[in-house]
């Protein structure tokens, strides 16, 4: 995979994620890969230059017009007042141009560019449209069977239901989807990584048990992990989900396929705090989010941690 550009939605305007940047890019002088933001330049710039995290801004209208050793940017126009301001559904439409315009570059440089999106507020832009920007993606690009891993190079999870409340998870996990989503991820690491791995499958009950009749276990993931075992894949399962998380295991297996987001996200988030990456497979063209929110309440207070971005960067540069 021939990677030469990085193009970066700066997403939700009043989040924290032009910190971040500004940390990230402030001092940094050798960029392997084209750096192309997409947002609006008179803002970032009033932002970082308050932050006094300013670096270099070079600006295009097209992406054959990017630069190496600098950081581009295609302007997306946004009306603003104030430097900072309370998240609201005032900035949906700039958010939902700026998503056009990458997936619009991305059309015909899927096989050289990868999406990076900054934090989006889902109250606001999501507005209960779409479970999360997963999906929104997933819609847009008109992508089937799209995946979140939540990825660390030593362990990495993926929820096999995302953003749903608990009430509806049992409903949704059914022997195809966990067929096809083990199945992604497999190749994923294959394809990009270069990877035989190991996969483990946690079960949906404490303990593996319940006191039902039908039981998701014995009914849905066994004879999922059955199939799956049948395509060289090699996975095993299903494990109690509060005893898994032991360094015993998590030093042999590389992803936790879990029954829903707060299963999984809550362990890797715990061992692993900011060095993590939620990377969406599935789609025409890989997609990484840095593992934090817009994080409002820290807007314009020089504290967010920039390590989950370092983290992306880091993984892109690996990637082979």
């Amino acid at each position: 995979m021939n990677i030469e550009y990085i193009l970066i939605v700066l997403g939700e305007p009043y989040s924290t994620f032009s910190e971040i940047l500004g940390k990230y890019f402030k001092n940094k002088k050798n960029l392997k890969k084209k750096i192309i933001l997409i947002g609006n330049l008179s803002l970032l710039n009033k932002q970082l230059k308050k932050l006094r995290h300013s670096f270099p801004l070079h600006e295009i209208s097209d992406i054959n017009y990017a630069k190496n050793n600098i950081v581009n940017i295609i302007n997306i126009k946004f009306k603003h007042k104030k430097v900072f301001n309370k998240i609201s559904n005032y900035s949906n439409k700039y958010i939902e141009n700026c998503f056009k315009k990458s997936l619009d570059i991305l059309k015909d440089y899927k096989d050289k560019a990868i999406l990076i999106n900054g934090p989006i507020s889902k109250t606001n832009f999501l507005n209960r449209r779409y479970l999360g920007i997963t999906e929104y993606l997933s819609k847009k690009t008109r992508s089937r069977n799209e995946v979140m891993l939540i990825y660390n190079n030593k362990l990495s999870v993926s929820p096999l239901t995302t953003h749903i409340p608990i009430k509806y998870v049992s409903k949704r996990i059914n022997q195809s989807k966990i067929t096809k989503n083990i199945v992604q991820i497999n190749n994923f690491y294959k394809k990009y990584l270069r990877k035989k791995i190991k996969l483990a499958v946690l079960g949906l009950n404490p303990h593996c048990e319940t006191i039902d009749k039908f039981s998701e276990e014995k009914n849905i993931i066994i004879p999922s992990i059955k199939r799956l075992k049948k395509k060289d894949i090699i996975v095993d399962g299903p494990y109690p989900a509060d005893t898994f998380f032991i360094k015993k295991n998590i030093n042999y297996y590389d992803v936790i396929l879990g029954m829903y987001h707060d299963q999984v996200l809550t362990p890797i988030k715990t061992i692993y705090n900011f060095k993590a990456i939620n990377i969406t497979i599935g789609l025409p063209f890989i997609r990484i989010t840095p593992d934090h929110g817009p994080n409002s309440k820290m807007l314009g207070k020089n504290k967010s941690d920039p390590s989950s971005f370092v983290y992306a960067m880091k993984f892109i540069e690996n990637l082979k």
